[in-house]
């Protein structure tokens, strides 16, 4: 398996210089017809594919992720072609992305500060779809703050970058930027492009600019390297 700290040579052109180790960010990645596609394909999904949370909606792919394993499910052909260009990549350490997570996410919608966690080899990709967001990164909560009697920092205090994920883009976090730190979105209906966007410089946006949210469909695409062999196939065990 690749250690986290290797390069991924075919992104290195892409690599967001502003941020910690280690963030990629490819406009473009996708076409507008792959968009398209691909969102028909997520709406064309049956309901009960569907999970609904309190910020958000999304469909899970390729089985559920747990400490003892996952029980894996074939990815359908319309996702595999997109997990399949970002494995060759060599995102995932020569393994191929077996997991992905579609989420809606309405204007003013967004999801709370958070780590990705040791299920999933340590690389996250994300593909956004229909809408630009901001991914916000905070420093975690010292945990030794409320023992020493210290304030604890606020999220506002804890913020220190942004990544602009437009239409079409991918994005790749590894190293301190999935490890150490925390990623959320706002739930806002609109995001202004200030210096704390990282890669602004990648992106059709400038400083001062005020992006209007539409409906954001995003994939997130990983390797989760514990999986069960047992597999179940028309109800079953083999």
């Amino acid at each position: 398996m690749q250690e986290p700290s290797t390069k991924i040579l075919a992104l290195e052109a892409f690599r967001v210089e502003q941020a910690p180790p280690t963030a990629y960010y490819v406009p473009n990645f996708i076409t507008e017809s792959e968009e398209a596609c691909l969102l028909n394909q997520v709406y064309a999904a049956p309901k009960p594919k569907w999970t609904q949370l309190s910020g958000r909606k999304l469909q899970n792919w390729g089985g559920l992720p747990h400490p003892k394993g996952m029980v894996p499910e074939m990815l359908p052909a319309w996702l595999w072609h997109c997990a399949e260009k970002i494995s060759f990549l060599g995102a995932f350490g020569g393994k191929l992305a077996n997991h992905v997570l579609v989420n809606e996410y309405l204007p003013g919608q967004g999801i709370m500060p958070h780590e990705d966690g040791p299920l999933y080899f340590p690389t996250v990709t994300t593909v956004s779809l229909g809408s630009h967001t901001l991914l916000d990164f905070y420093h975690p909560v010292n945990r030794g703050q409320q023992a020493d009697g210290e304030q604890v920092q606020t999220e506002e205090q804890r913020h220190f970058l942004s990544l602009l994920l437009e239409p079409r883009s991918l994005l790749v976090l590894r190293e301190d930027m999935y490890l150490r730190y925390l990623h959320g979105i706002q739930p806002t209906t609109s995001d202004t492009i200030t210096e704390k966007v990282a890669n602004v410089m990648a992106c059709g946006a400038v400083l001062g600019d005020e992006l209007h949210r539409g409906t954001r469909v995003s994939l997130t695409i990983r390797h989760v390297p514990k999986v069960l062999k047992t597999a179940i196939f028309l109800g079953r065990r083999k």
